[in-house]
């Protein structure tokens, strides 16, 4: 391969993970000297190509600020989404030529209330021995734009005598600096978090993470990238104590000592299709939200096809062609199984989901919510 076709490979890759689960033939077993961590090569192909070339992309640097873009974003809510909401738009094409993200994506809206904000703010139950603490890490998808799956998520936890709390000074995961390569970015990000949420562990508390995305980086890139550093020993702490908000629920239901409630007085659908998160999977703790679902009586339907967004690599104007070409089994697969709610892990995938159905899919622990007959959030 020529220098620029091997570019082409490290360009096109979004980081999905999934690769790392294949078994393929030609692949020689674990601690061979040729045994090939392909996810791994990706990103390093990628930090190389950022190093080589340390001129500042607009696009990352707006998608890598997470925290900063939702702070003015949730502020001036109205205005944002007016701005943002309507793909093919002038202001979108206008957001496209100066900042790179993709015109005709679809893209989450702005919550005008931060999820912290309504954490701090509602009426918290009183909770008698509860039997078991977590501190919620609400990505910066739950706390600047889906605040309604944190509300759910924590509604349904203390609905199973689960205690919530939010650790104080973490930021968004880092993701998106990891995936365009920008590993000093990254590091920097990780070790603002990692105190923070190794403290919360200390007291006793378990880390649980909404979105497929971020829990995997807290897991799996957070002991990977700070090793060797002063935060080697907090990173593989909050590793092993951080969990998906559905794997934790599951964890709960299967403990000989621990439950949660399968009453379901509310709404639950007759057919529930379910979207298989590529980050979720790389995880390697099986479909757990598939199986809380399938508590409530739903007959459920696997899609198992990805969803071309990936992190931040679908928003991107350059990626948004192929991106689409990747999304359209998915689309086609959930209109085909017609069913009458769709739901998944991974916000961003809904959104992708939505724009190829025109349908809006709900996170599971929502479903279980309303299955539940707790009220969503007005």
């Amino acid at each position: 391969m020529t220098v620029a076709e091997q570019d082409q490979v490290v360009d096109e890759c979004f980081h999905c993970k999934k690769c790392g689960d294949v078994s393929c033939p030609y692949t020689p077993g674990q601690d061979h000297e040729w045994q090939l961590d392909f996810p791994g090569l990706m990103l390093r192909a990628t930090a190389i190509k950022k190093r080589k070339d340390p001129k500042k992309k607009l696009v990352d640097q707006v998608l890598g600020r997470t925290d900063l873009l939702g702070k003015v974003a949730t502020f001036a809510a109205p205005m944002a989404n007016f701005t943002t909401q309507t793909p093919g738009s002038l202001p979108r094409k206008v957001i496209e030529k100066t900042l790179g993200i993709a015109s005709m994506r679809v893209l989450p809206p702005y919550s005008r209330q931060r999820f912290s904000t309504w954490f701090k703010k509602r009426a918290k139950p009183i909770l008698n021995n509860p039997q078991a603490k977590v501190a919620i890490f609400p990505t910066c998808v739950i706390e600047y734009q889906n605040a309604a799956i944190g509300h759910d998520l924590v509604k349904v936890y203390e609905h199973n005598n689960v205690s919530c709390s939010l650790p104080a000074g973490v930021r968004c995961c880092g993701a998106p600096w990891l995936h365009s390569g920008d590993v000093d970015q990254f590091r920097q990000q990780a070790s603002k978090n990692v105190g923070a949420l190794a403290d919360a562990i200390r007291s006793g508390l378990d880390i649980v993470v909404p979105q497929p995305t971020c829990s995997f980086v807290l897991k799996k890139d957070y002991p990977l990238y700070l090793k060797g550093t002063s935060y080697e020993a907090d990173a593989k702490l909050v590793g092993l104590h951080t969990y998906d908000s559905s794997e934790y629920l599951w964890k709960l239901h299967k403990a000989p000592d621990r439950s949660i409630k399968t009453e379901f007085p509310g709404f639950v659908p007759a057919t529930v299709s379910y979207h298989v998160s590529c980050h979720l999977q790389a995880q390697r703790s099986g479909l757990k939200s598939r199986d809380l679902i399938k508590l409530t009586g739903s007959k459920i339907t696997l899609v198992n096809r990805c969803s071309g967004i990936d992190g931040t690599w679908g928003y991107r104007a350059a990626n948004y062609d192929i991106a689409k070409k990747i999304a359209k089994p998915l689309g086609e697969a959930l209109k085909a199984a017609a069913s009458e709610v769709i739901t998944g892990d991974c916000n961003l995938a809904n959104g992708a989901i939505q724009e190829e159905t025109g349908i809006t899919a709900v996170h599971p622990l929502q479903v279980m919510a309303r299955a539940y007959g707790l009220s969503e959030e007005r």
